[in-house]
């Protein structure tokens, strides 16, 4: 497991809602309340992508976008959104009542829009779950667009949406987890863009070994010395250089990843903190609560699952 493994874990497409766009211009559709994460595929064409912040973007033929939260998706910089998809994934006028609307738009499995529409849109709205893939999520602008190259898995995701066949929905989900992956390596490694705190580092073949004990084994009782032996380096030379790729010191990354997994674990499990604080590397409950206060600024017991407020 390397830093991306372990923020793309609560990142898994599990009965994602896919839905095929059939479009005849001028048109434009609002996403409302989409999820915290949506990946979309144009199969012919250029689109622009208005998110709830942020500049318009325009995307095309060929490219993956990835939006956070609400957005406006048209043939223009200025289309004006005429329908309108929510959470429930129902699709509607946007100058009518969702509740008596009706599904005039459906056209098959997976499918609306107009009948014969020249753009041909796919969007897959992701569930995003936990403060893991929090890291990926904050270093992404409200929209962006990468190239996919030649990846097969684009014409697959294509061919295979308006089909309904067993287990259809468990084929969509693993094409759309790798989607989602190329698109983020393909970002990342675009200069000038920010990245996940640790990531560009994994190139470092010290510091990137480092980093990957530490997500393989994060309740080891790590020393700034017992990381430099295993990466081949100085106690000083290696907290130089992984401060330097990090952006933090060593042990701090490391508290840092631990109280990011026990939120997780405290939030969807229901373990007790103490099961939690040795899962995560320490000896009892009252110095892991010291320390998850400290860095995460409430008590264990404020996300813990079934707690009030969490």
């Amino acid at each position: 497991m390397d830093p991306l493994d372990d923020y793309l874990a609560t990142v898994r497409a599990r009965g994602s809602v896919f839905v095929q766009s059939l479009c005849a211009p001028p048109w434009g559709l609002r996403f409302e309340d989409p999820g915290p994460l949506m990946l979309l595929v144009l199969a012919d064409g250029a689109a622009w992508i208005r998110p709830g912040h942020g500049e318009p973007l325009r995307f095309e033929a060929g490219q993956i976008a990835l939006v956070r939260g609400g957005f406006t998706v048209g043939d223009r910089r200025d289309t004006t959104a005429g329908v309108v998809i929510d959470s429930e994934n129902r699709c509607y006028p946007a100058n009518e009542d969702p509740a008596t609307a009706g599904d005039r738009f459906k056209l098959g499995t997976r499918t609306y829009g107009t009948p014969g529409g020249s753009s041909v849109l796919v969007t897959a709205a992701y569930a995003v779950r936990g403060g893991t893939a929090d890291r990926v999520l904050a270093t992404l602008p409200p929209a962006l667009a990468v190239p996919a190259g030649d990846d097969p898995v684009l014409g697959l995701l294509t061919s295979e949406i308006s089909r309904d066949e067993p287990g259809q929905q468990t084929v969509l989900d693993r094409l759309l987890d790798l989607l989602l992956i190329r698109a983020l390596r393909t970002w990342f490694a675009t200069p000038g863009t920010r990245a996940p705190a640790g990531y560009r580092a994994l190139a470092d073949p010290a510091i990137g070994h480092a980093l990957r004990l530490l997500h393989q084994r994060p309740a080891e009782a790590w020393t700034v010395a017992t990381l430099a032996a295993a990466a081949g380096l100085s106690r000083a030379s290696f907290a130089r250089r992984f401060t330097a790729l990090v952006g933090e010191p060593p042990l701090a990354y490391l508290t840092g990843w631990r109280m990011t997994l026990a939120a997780d674990l405290l939030a969807e499990t229901g373990a007790s903190v103490g099961s939690v604080a040795r899962q995560v590397g320490y000896a009892d409950a009252f110095t892991f609560s010291t320390a998850f206060k400290r860095i995460r600024g409430v008590p264990p017991s404020a996300v813990r699952a079934g707690s009030p407020g969490a």
